[in-house]
C-alpha cells in the first residue's frame, strides 16, 4: 500500500488558500510569525484553517509533516 504524499501545493489547496507556487511564496512573505506562536494559532487563519493545522498536527496525520514544513518557512 502507497501511503498519500501531501505536498506544501495541496496543503493550500486544502485550506482553500490559492495554491501555485507563486501564490505560494507571496503569501510566505506577506505572513509571517514569530517564535512564540503556534502555526494555527497565528493570526491570519480563518477558525477552520486553525481547526485542521491544529488537528492535522496533534493527531500527527499525514499532513503533520508538510504542516511543519509551512511552520518553519513562515518563521524563516
Amino acid at each position: 500500500m502507497i501511503e498519500p504524499t501531501y505536498s506544501i501545493q495541496t496543503l493550500f489547496e486544502q485550506l482553500g488558500l490559492p495554491h501555485e507556487p507563486e501564490e505560494i511564496e507571496v503569501f510566505i512573505r506577506t505572513h509571517r510569525i514569530d517564535d512564540q506562536t503556534r502555526i494555527y494559532d497565528a493570526p491570519f487563519w480563518s477558525s477552520q484553517q486553525a481547526a485542521f493545522l491544529q488537528e492535522g498536527l496533534a493527531a500527527d496525520a499525514d499532513w503533520a509533516e508538510v504542516i511543519d514544513e509551512l511552520n518553519a518557512r513562515l518563521r524563516d
